[in-house]
């Protein structure tokens, strides 16, 4: 059997030599909502392409604000010039990845040496918790990039900014490019989805069941603290992993199986591929080498209440998890009165200062 060989064109995204004479000085600012994904993405190749195919509901109150403010050099200036501020506190700690990134990113944006930057960011979540705040972080800056390409060329369309801005976020944080549109995004190229790309996500290309509609996910926060492994690591762990080929077959199998319950509204199948993704994701953690950890007991203890609750009471809640400790737990607006009763009564005494985020499916970025 031979391998499907996947075409990448990146050509598309370098822009044309542009005037920067005209935009002397101007900011612009962005937020840019984090993403769950249901079908993970854990593995990755050279240029942060993935190694499965992954889908993703997009968040509406769990966001990134970033407001980059470019001033124009007297001579251009190759190492870029540029400032962080996170949470209107210097933040040299972020600026080596954001470094990376310009790097990245400067064959397609050539015209970026003519500026120095200011980036001013904030989050409405804790950053580093395991609720893809890179995710968010590099949806916003991206969009504040492709804000100032066009204003030096305001012919683009907004099919193309949408696309690069996707196609630039990814080379910060892959799970990024899945931020800048919602409600549900597929990420990296899979045979049976027309248009899906490695480069970028794109939205799902079917129309939605209604029961979707202003889906919930709170955010149950066990553990605010920074991860003990990083998502760059864990993603490098995958690299010689025994299960790995098997893992990704999985997740690319599940990508089918879930798009049919997003549009025939099959709950039932929705939570068995959901719950499954999330623990194998973890199992890939502690079956690598080295080996580690990210859930906590209190996760292991939300995930075996959410088990009983269903057991006594026919509702559509399930759970996911992402590369950390915290548990969101997904259901329909329909039920969002008793869920929500549930959690109160139930969950909060095993999250850290009996913190919970309430959220819904969002639609993307925003430019303010």
């Amino acid at each position: 059997m031979h391998k499907v060989r996947f075409i990448l064109n990146t050509s598309l995204f370098i822009s044309k030599p542009l005037d920067t004479s005209k935009l002397v000085e101007q900011s612009f600012t962005t937020s840019a909502p984090s993403n769950i994904a249901l079908v993970k993405y854990w593995g990755k190749k050279e240029g942060q392409i993935p190694a499965n195919a992954s889908l993703s509901f997009t968040l509406q109150n769990c966001y990134t604000k970033t407001k980059l403010t470019c001033v124009r050099l007297e001579t251009s200036n190759n190492d870029l010039d540029f400032s962080v501020y996170f949470e209107k506190q210097r933040s040299q700690s972020f600026e080596p990845k954001i470094a990376g990134f310009f790097k990245a990113i400067s064959p397609y944006m050539p015209f970026l040496a003519h500026y120095k930057f200011k980036i001013e960011t904030e989050n409405t979540f804790p950053h580093s918790s395991g609720i893809a705040s890179s995710a968010s972080g590099m949806a916003a800056l991206s969009v504040c990039l492709m804000q100032l390409e066009r204003a030096l060329n305001p012919k683009i369309t907004q099919e193309y900014f949408i696309k690069k801005a996707s196609f630039l976020a990814r080379l910060g944080s892959g799970s990024a490019c899945r931020s800048i549109e919602g409600p549900v995004i597929i990420w990296g190229k899979h045979v049976a989805i027309d248009r899906s790309s490695n480069l970028y996500g794109i939205k799902l290309p079917c129309e939605l069941h209604p029961i979707y509609n202003n889906y919930c996910d709170s955010i149950l926060l066990v553990d605010k603290g920074e991860k003990q492994v990083s998502s760059s690591l864990g993603h490098g762990l995958m690299l010689n992993h025994p299960f790995a080929n098997e893992r990704f077959k999985q997740a690319n199998h599940h990508i089918k199986t879930i798009i049919e319950a997003l549009k025939n509204g099959d709950l039932k199948s929705f939570i068995n591929i959901v719950e499954s993704e999330a623990l194998t994701l973890h199992a890939m953690m502690m079956t690598s080498a080295p080996y580690f950890i990210l859930m906590k007991p209190n996760t292991l203890k939300i995930i075996n209440t959410v088990w009983d609750f269903r057991k006594q009471i026919d509702l559509n809640l399930c759970f996911t998890l992402d590369a950390g400790a915290n548990v969101h737990l997904l259901y329909p607006q329909s039920e969002k009165m008793q869920i929500q009763e549930f959690i109160k009564s139930n969950l909060l005494q095993y999250c850290e200062n009996s913190q919970v985020i309430h959220d819904t499916l969002g639609f993307g970025v925003q430019i303010i």
